[in-house]
Formats: C-alpha cells, structure tokens, sequence
C-alpha cells in the first residue's frame, strides 16, 4: 500500500511562504484536522489489491461531535 500521507505537506506549497505557510500546513494538512471553525468531518480510505478487491471505508463526523463518528465500510471486485 502506498502512503499518500507521507507526502504531506507538499514541498512545492512550503516553498511559497516559507516559515509563515509551514505553522499553517501543520494543522491544515493533517489527516485529521482540528482547529477553531475549521476541521476534518469526514476521513476516506480506498485500499486495492492486486487482485481487484477494493475495501472502501469511510469515517463521518456525527453532529459536528470530535467524539462521535459513523464508519462505513463497504467491499467490492473491480470487473476488468
């Protein structure tokens, strides 16, 4: 599985503003965001194999409550 997350923040967005952008990048560009009127309401993962079995899942936040979340998860064979 390929890390997506490992290239975060992107380098080329840090080099626009240097030390003013990289305080920012480090909440916004997190998987899951928390910050005063903004934040991650919603986290989505799509894992394939080599086979073609597909596992979909997805976090939802529950009445803008951090501590509660619904997860669905849904399996599936991409058809070739």
């Amino acid at each position: 599985l390929y890390n997506f997350f490992s290239q975060l923040p992107d380098p080329a967005i840090e080099d626009q503003g240097k030390e003013y952008i990289r305080p920012i990048l480090n909440k916004y560009a997190a998987v899951c965001v928390r910050c005063p009127g903004y934040g991650t309401r919603t986290n989505t993962v799509v894992l394939i194999d080599s086979e073609g079995h597909v596992t979909f899942t997805e976090r939802n936040l529950v009445n803008a409550d951090v501590s509660q979340w619904e997860t669905s998860t849904y399996e599936f064979k991409l058809h070739t």
